[in-house]
Formats: C-alpha cells, structure tokens, sequence
C-alpha cells in the first residue's frame, strides 16, 4: 500500500480555541487524537448511528456515578430526550439515585479527610462525596416501607421493581416541590425499563431481603430479567424496516454483561438465528489484558456473539473517567440531535416476550425434528 492508503484521514489543523466554544464545538473541532479522538468518534457514532429511528439503545451504568449528580445532569436529560430506552444498573447506583428524589442531601467533600474522624462524625464518604449516616438509614426506611405494600408482595422482574418503587419516589418529588431529581422516577415516568444484574449486591437488595425473613413476598425473578431483556433486544432487530440494537456502555462489570449478553441467550440458548448488536460504545478505565470484562473490547465480544461481526466499524471503547466523558456525550449528543420519540418499552415487555416465545418455540420445534430425524436414521 503507497503512503497515501494510510493518509486519507482529515489535516490535523484546528482552529484556536476561543473560549466562546460550545462542548459540541470542542469535540468537533479540538478532539482530534488519543483519548479525545475516540471521544469524538463515540460522540458521532452515537448521535449520527445509535440514534437513528429505528435503533434501539440499551444503556449499562456502573461505577458511582449518580451519587456524584450524573443522574441529574446527564442521563435524565438523556431519557427525557429518548435517547436511552432501557437501562441495566447496579443497585448501589439506583439506591443512591433515590436520596435525591427523597430531597436527601449529598456534598462535595475531598478525598484526603481523616475516615476515622468522619465515622465518628457520622459522616459517609465515597471518595469526595460526603453524607451523613442518616441519609442511608432514612434511605432504607423509605424502601422497606414503599416494598411491604401489597403490589409488591410477589415475584416480579427487577424491571417492575424499579417500575412501581419510581412512582413512589416521583410522588415523593411532587410533595416536596422537588422534579427531575431522580433516574427511577423519571425512567418510571418516560416507560424506561431498568434492570439490576444483581440485585441482590446493593442496599435496595438487602432491605428486601431482611423484609422477606419477616414474610414478605417480594422476590426478584432473575429468570423474567435474562428473558425480558433478551426480548427488548430481539424485538429491536426484528422490526419491520430493518431494526437495530446499540449498547452504551458506562463502565463495565455484571451490567455491562447482563446488556451484552442478550444475544447469546437469544442464538446460543433459544437456538433463534440473530448475529449481535449492531452499535457497541463503551466507556471505561479498565484494560483488556487482565482478562476482566469489563476491560473486554467490542472484538472479542464478536466471538461470544454478542456483537455483529458485520458491524465492527460501529464501535467505539473510549478510556476515559465516566465523570468527565459521559457528560461530554451527553453534551454532544443533545446539541446535534433533536429528541426521538419515546419508546415506552416498559409499557411493552408483555408483547415482547410473546414474540420471544414464539420465536423460541419454532426454534425449538427445528431442532427438535432435526434430532429426532438424526436418530431415526442412526437406528436403521
């Protein structure tokens, strides 16, 4: 290949930095390399390709970052903006996300105080966030008592869960005067369907645990979460009109699994013919040569069939702190993007499992003749 096959890509010749810029505007014009470039190729693959109409974007979230006011500044704007229709999060980030909603405060603190002294204090510490012990205890109290009643004593999705538990919280914004203040309200209020991958692995799990050894019914269906979301991402693909399936990434861990992982449940374990996701974007700290997931890259997933071999050039793994890069998404995405009609897939998931299980039944009912053929054949 002559010199000129390798330099087809844009001069590196910004203009100067003015101060007067938009977020937007430095991304296009000043992000040109390293971790910036990949920051601006995620800006544009997700706000040119992921959000196209007939795309579907899940979003995985992990890392603390509603305690330190993400789910306020940038992912409720981004489901109000119909820009994320289903969610998986860690619990931990959903539990501290209702403090707000609760008109419970958090501060700014710093990471170098005594944490000798602020336990005896009372104070809570997540690295530079400071609150005070009571937050959880009021927290805790809020949840045990929203979950002992009667719609919820039974087993149901995390999904429904977070589905009643964000009304309760929305109502609890109005009478207090408070709005926009909490992810599960707001997901509760736009039909965003928001799954924890463990939920027993937060606060939220263990006050409903310590409520089921004093009889209560609520039980999470683990089962109903693998299924549902499969069927959110295999009705994306199946659409009329030819449907797409986009990840976005924050983090990486079980959320980033339980997103990614819809694909293999629908090829490998319901034996339906589907090739991955099309749209991967992750955003993430952690390094691929550990052998950790979350450090996987958007390639190796190919091999799980988690993403489309066909579609590689519509990934995007930037290495960046989420607290800086998300909001920078976030920004992006919001000043070149009008809003998209809200999916509503909460309201949904009733006719998506139906068209899971038929699909999964005649799947079966194939495989099920091709092994009784073979069989017949062995046996003459």
């Amino acid at each position: 290949m002559t010199s000129s096959g390798f330099l087809r890509g844009a001069r590196i010749d910004p203009r100067a930095i003015t101060g007067h810029e938009t977020v937007a505007d430095l991304v296009d014009h000043a992000f040109l390399a390293y971790n910036a470039g990949r920051l601006a190729e995620a800006c544009r693959l997700y706000t040119e390709r992921m959000l196209a109409p007939e795309a579907t974007v899940g979003m995985s979230l992990t890392g603390a970052m509603t305690p330190a006011g993400l789910g306020m500044s940038t992912i409720i704007p981004l489901i109000e903006a119909g820009f994320i229709d289903w969610i998986v999060s860690t619990g931990a980030n959903l539990y501290h996300d209702a403090h707000f909603g609760l008109g419970l405060a958090m501060h700014r603190g710093t990471p170098f105080a005594d944490d000798v002294e602020l336990r005896e204090s009372g104070v809570v510490r997540i690295y530079d966030i400071f609150f005070h012990y009571d937050v959880l205890l009021s927290t805790d109290a809020y949840i045990r008592e929203v979950s002992e009643r009667p719609e919820f004593q039974r087993p149901m999705s995390t999904a429904e869960y977070h589905y009643l538990l964000g009304g309760y919280v929305s109502e609890r914004e109005k009478a207090l005067g408070l709005s926009r203040r909490s992810v599960l309200a707001v997901a509760h209020q736009c039909g965003v369907p928001i799954y924890t991958s463990s939920p027993g692995d937060s606060s939220i799990g263990m006050n409903v645990a310590e409520q089921a050894l004093a009889g209560s019914q609520l039980r999470f269906d683990v089962s109903a979460d693998v299924n549902e979301t499969a069927a959110i991402v295999f009705d994306a693909k199946v659409r009329t009109g030819g449907g797409k399936s986009g990840v976005l990434l924050i983090g990486g861990g079980s959320p980033k699994n339980f997103v990614l992982q819809t694909e293999p449940q629908i090829q490998e374990v319901l034996g339906i013919s589907e090739k991955g996701h099309d749209y991967y974007l992750q955003m993430t700290d952690a390094r691929p040569d550990t052998g950790g997931l979350s450090g996987a890259t958007p390639a190796e997933a190919v091999s799980w069939g988690k993403v489309d071999p066909e579609q590689l050039p519509g990934t995007v793994v930037c290495y960046l702190d989420n607290s800086v890069a998300f909001p920078i998404l976030a920004a992006y995405a919001l000043a070149r993007h009008p809003p998209r009609p809200l999916k509503r897939l909460y309201d949904r998931r009733d006719a998506f499992m139906a068209q899971l299980r038929k699909a999964y039944l005649a799947a079966k009912a194939k495989r099920d003749a091709r092994a009784r053929a073979a069989s017949g054949g062995h046996e003459r």
